[in-house]
């Protein structure tokens, strides 16, 4: 089943963060909990790791840009798979 990368919240107060480097471009293969984005909040820069092993369908948040929590960076899917019903 396809699966959502979300920007999680890493602590209280941290509300947002910045997209620094996708470590992974789309058609890679991942595996779940593989780093695949590297996320600046304002207390620290952490990696976000892949939810699900597949591939790397959609980046749907690039490089440079500052998100909310919470929100959908990318999706993996399963070669194959139907993924539209993520692309949000």
């Amino acid at each position: 089943m396809a699966s959502k990368v979300v920007l999680p919240k890493w602590g209280m107060g941290i509300n947002e963060g910045t997209v620094l480097k996708w470590l992974k471009a789309e058609g890679d293969p991942v595996t779940e909990g593989e780093p695949i984005v590297e996320i600046e909040s304002a207390k620290a820069t952490e990696q976000a790791p892949a939810t699900a092993s597949g591939r790397l369908v959609k980046i749907l948040v690039p490089e440079g840009q500052t998100v909310e929590t919470f929100t959908t960076l990318a999706v993996i899917a399963a070669d194959g798979e139907n993924h539209a019903d993520l692309l949000v």
